[in-house]
């Protein structure tokens, strides 16, 4: 059967949309307030941890209620999707009405609830949709992440893109995303099916089950190298680097290394098995991170070629650790809503870690977003952070996959 005929194209489609509303609003949106509208990042940091708190409470609920929506699946998934596309437009095209913290909480709220509740569903679609081929899991995972990694890349480029070319560039690019969310939940809408036979599984069940609490465990160290290095990029390349305005090449290098690595990795892990080649994948990015430590002021280059290390590195940990997840989930919880939940709030508590201890720690040292003068004890606090954490947090994840035994 063809992938067209699989519709296969239509999940990569929606992969994208989703991952343009996830790193990348965590990669522009603090930066963005804290030069717009002069919010401290402090602030800032201690409301994001505040929303992933909540969504310690929430991911699980929305994984019952996607187990429950039967035959509404299709008419409620779409109706999310204007969510989040209108969230969207109300943090970046919308001139705060309230304070600018306030308005920030409440249309992140409103985009990350979406965004949360259309991932849930999405991922535990697949496990329906890759069936009981041995191989169906790794090869939805290779389409889905090639288009998520390729819609990171297009939203991390966009509004440094649109910079001189239109009056407000995070407005273009807040109405061009409501517009391809809408486009992207048409074409899936044949794909929401309703719940399987099997009674809803327990969230207990889930956590319970040695091989899935493991891989949620590695999932939580594994992703927060990601979540470090994303929330701190644009301060690295313009006040450690000093090369604002290669941002939006950089991230894009990253990124694309990350897409066009999926299939390598997924072909690999078909032929010797996903954990020696995640193991692989970790160590290159150990190496990269720890390269970075020796970058000085004007190192584009060198800098752009670990972007590119590192990026393919991360191919490998989107593509395989889900599609792992989806296998085991397809054995104990069918319907994988209640699944996904919670491997939706380990992903997204990374970020939420790295918004509220680094970006505090940052603004304790001394530094400033946009500043030209910063003391060193700053540009050394943000190498520390950008570098150096993520290289010891990757290391752990190394120890933990080599200790763990994960099932075929």
């Amino acid at each position: 059967m063809s992938a067209l005929t699989d519709r296969l194209p239509a999940y990569s489609l929606f992969a994208a949309v989703l991952a343009g509303a996830g790193l990348p609003i965590y990669i522009y949106a603090p930066k963005y307030y804290a030069d717009t509208f002069g919010v401290s990042l402090a602030a800032l940091g201690a409301l994001l941890f505040g929303l992933r708190l909540f969504d310690m409470i929430q991911d699980p609920v929305l994984g019952w209620i996607s187990e429950r929506l039967a035959g509404r699946k299709k008419i409620v998934i779409t109706g999310v999707a204007g969510i989040m596309a209108l969230s969207m437009i109300g943090l970046f095209a919308v001139a705060p009405p309230i304070d600018p913290l306030w308005w920030f909480g409440i249309t992140v709220t409103g985009l990350f609830s979406a965004f949360s509740f259309l991932t849930i569903n999405f991922y535990a679609q697949g496990i329906g949709k890759a069936g009981n081929d041995p191989q169906g899991h790794v090869r939805l995972a290779a389409w889905r992440e090639s288009g998520a990694l390729l819609g990171v890349c297009i939203a991390a480029v966009i509004p440094t893109v649109l910079i001189g070319v239109v009056a407000d560039p995070f407005a273009a690019f807040a109405f061009g995303f409501a517009a391809l969310a809408l486009i992207a939940a048409v074409f899936m809408w044949p794909e929401w099916k309703g719940r399987v036979d099997q009674d809803p599984t327990p969230i207990g069940t889930i956590v319970a089950d040695p091989t899935a609490r493991k891989l949620l465990i590695l999932a939580l160290v594994n992703a927060t190298p990601l979540a470090v290095s994303s929330t701190l990029f644009l301060f690295y390349v313009e006040s450690k680097l000093g090369a604002p305005g290669w941002e939006g090449g950089l991230l894009v290098l990253f990124f694309l290394a990350a897409a066009l690595s999926s299939p390598l990795w997924s072909a690999l892990a078909r032929r010797f098995h996903p954990k020696p080649v995640l193991i692989v994948a970790m160590c290159l990015a150990v190496a990269s991170f720890g390269y970075t430590l020796t970058l000085s002021p004007g190192d584009v280059i060198p800098f752009a070629i670990i972007c590119v290390i590192s990026g393919a590195t991360i191919g490998a940990d989107l593509t395989l650790l889900p599609a792992m997840f989806a296998k085991r989930m397809a054995a104990i919880s069918p319907n994988g809503g209640q699944g996904f939940g919670l491997w939706n709030l380990v992903n997204k508590f990374t970020l939420a870690f790295a918004a509220v201890v680094l970006l505090p720690l940052l603004e304790r040292s001394g530094f400033v977003a946009g500043a030209t003068d910063l003391p060193p004890e700053a540009i050394t606090m943000l190498t520390a952070l950008y570098a150096l954490v993520p290289s010891l947090l990757k290391i752990l994840a190394i120890g933990l996959l080599v200790v763990i035994k994960i099932e075929d």
